[in-house]
């Protein structure tokens, strides 16, 4: 059928086609035919955004019907034309619901082939990683889309009532399980931890083997993270990403980028909202290190803003999780522990007070765009719900957050002393006994979580439970004056020296080199020897 913006391509008028365009089409089939990983990349991450810049700015690209000739009316050529068709349109136009429709059908068709027949195909695993990546933020913006009634039409939403099934939650979640599933990715990690997937990058060279469906598998793990974190069930969000170890330097996700820190993003927030905020810290901090070593090498890349993006929005939640569990700085490698400082030591000092305003700010700039799973009133069109999950899931974090108001100022006493009878510590504080004791115990519950531990296999749904703040402390009856006492204790945290020495060593370099710069190499005489 005719597609979107196709009106000047119609009739077999190929000739409206850009010819750099169609040289580009030609020769990008030519590559997928001869598996040639790195021109196939480089023609999707690079060339093609060149082209839509020059051509195609506020327009669509050719549809696939009239590119369709160039590329002998190969019908996977043409899915992942069209996969790239709509991916321009999300980016750089504003999709009808018309366009949102086909988009869904085209990856239902496109996926149905990759997961049903024995595709001889080799993909760059950037690619495919974008195609989970943007699957699932197509679904996030159709619920979105969806929750805004009162701005559809009347016709629209006549269109949304019949398509039920388009871009449905379960149906996401079933093509990602899919691919985990048909893969078999899962028993090949607990093998062997993905080992001979990163040596190999999942590629494959014998003829005949294909990539695409193991990395695809590997690639919706982090997919299913996502899509259980937006509609708020952080749970199966981390069960999702087992047995993939995010503390393991070497794993597949690290090759790709935006993979990593997506991973990273998503992981370390569900960490967060269950309360397990020292593992939130330990997740950034390996993510933030990460993007400081690579955003120099993708600042030409099409995903530099959104590389930039996220590392601003995983700063953020660093900072509320260092806020809310001060002993987890000690863990941060110095670079990130300055980048942090620099961006926002006032803020974590304002919540280190309990001042919400500040982790509302936080939280508002740098969580998820929660999504409502269910179907809205289409009998209520007036009303507008695209920000109900995003309202729910601010109300619960603040509220975990007040819980723990009064913590701070019962931390900064515990902390002068090795040990101190109840009666004192309350009349220090102002507050009944029975008060107190209460504050205590929500601070002993507050602050102990799981910690994933070798034993598990480093799971990140599991784990062993241990405090994360960095005094620990009990109360017991002092065998002398018979008084209830709260003894103290300091819970070692072993420092990492290794980049502190490893950096300075390296501005020492710097200095020497400064003041006493090589001397010039003597100029070459000529004649002399060869």
């Amino acid at each position: 059928g005719e597609m979107e913006g196709g009106g000047a391509y119609e009739g077999g008028q190929h000739a409206a086609v850009p010819d750099l365009v169609k040289q580009f089409v030609v020769y990008f089939y030519r590559h997928i035919r001869e598996r040639n990983i790195y021109e196939i990349f480089s023609m999707f991450d690079s060339s093609f955004n060149k082209l839509s810049e020059r051509y195609f700015k506020n327009t669509p690209w050719p549809p696939a019907e009239a590119i369709a000739e160039l590329v002998e009316n190969d019908h996977v050529f043409c899915l992942l034309y069209k996969e790239m068709y709509y991916r321009h349109i999300y980016a750089k136009l504003t999709p009808t619901l018309n366009q949102r429709i086909r988009s869904w059908e085209t990856y239902c068709q496109l996926f149905g082939i990759l997961l049903n027949r024995n595709v001889n195909m080799q993909l760059p695993n950037g690619w495919l990683w974008q195609m989970i990546d943007e699957f699932i933020y197509q679904f996030q913006s159709f619920c979105q889309f969806k929750a805004k009634l009162h701005l559809r039409s009347a016709e629209e939403i006549d269109v949304l009532k019949q398509c039920t099934d388009v871009w449905s939650p379960l149906g996401v979640l079933n093509y990602l399980q899919a691919f985990i599933d048909k893969s078999d990715i899962v028993s090949e990690l607990q093998k062997d931890g993905g080992r001979k997937l990163a040596e190999t990058e999942g590629y494959d060279a014998n003829v005949g083997q294909s990539n695409v469906l193991r990395v695809l598998g590997y690639f919706a793990r982090i997919g299913l993270l996502r899509v259980h974190c937006l509609l708020g069930d952080y749970f199966s969000g981390l069960q999702a990403m087992h047995p993939m170890d995010l503390t393991n330097p070497n794993g597949l996700y690290t090759k790709v980028t935006l993979c990593h820190i997506s991973a990273s993003y998503y992981t370390g927030f569900c960490y967060l909202m269950m309360r397990r905020y020292l593992d939130a810290v330990k997740v950034f901090n390996t993510g933030l290190s990460f993007i400081t070593k690579v955003k120099q090498y993708h600042s030409r890349s099409s995903g530099y803003d959104q590389i930039l993006h996220k590392m601003e929005q995983m700063y953020s939640l660093l900072a509320i999780s260092v806020s809310l569990c001060p002993a987890g700085a000690k863990a941060l490698d110095e670079s990130v522990q300055n980048n942090l400082r620099e961006k926002h030591s006032e803020k974590i000092q304002k919540m280190m007070r309990s001042e919400l305003q500040v982790f509302d700010e936080l939280f508002t700039y740098a969580c998820p765009k929660f999504i409502t799973p269910s179907a809205p009133d289409y009998e209520n069109p007036s009303v507008n719900t695209s920000s109900e999950a995003y309202s729910l899931q601010l109300k619960m974090f603040l509220n975990e957050i007040q819980q723990q108001n009064q913590l701070p100022t019962l931390k900064q006493y515990l902390k002068l002393y090795t040990s101190i009878a109840l009666p004192k510590l309350a009349d220090l504080m102002g507050i009944e006994q029975g008060q107190l004791f209460t504050l205590l115990m929500s601070l002993k519950h507050k602050a102990y979580s799981k910690t994933p531990s070798s034993e598990d296999g480093g799971a990140v749904s599991s784990g062993s439970w241990s405090s994360s703040w960095d005094n620990d402390f009990v109360i017991d009856l002092d065998p002398e004056t018979g008084v209830e006492t709260v003894h103290i204790a300091d819970v070692k945290v072993q420092r990492n020296y290794m980049d502190y020495f490893a950096n300075h060593v390296s501005k020492f370099k710097t200095v020497l080199t400064e003041l006493w710069p090589p001397a010039p190499a003597a100029p070459v005489q000529s004649g002399a020897g060869w």
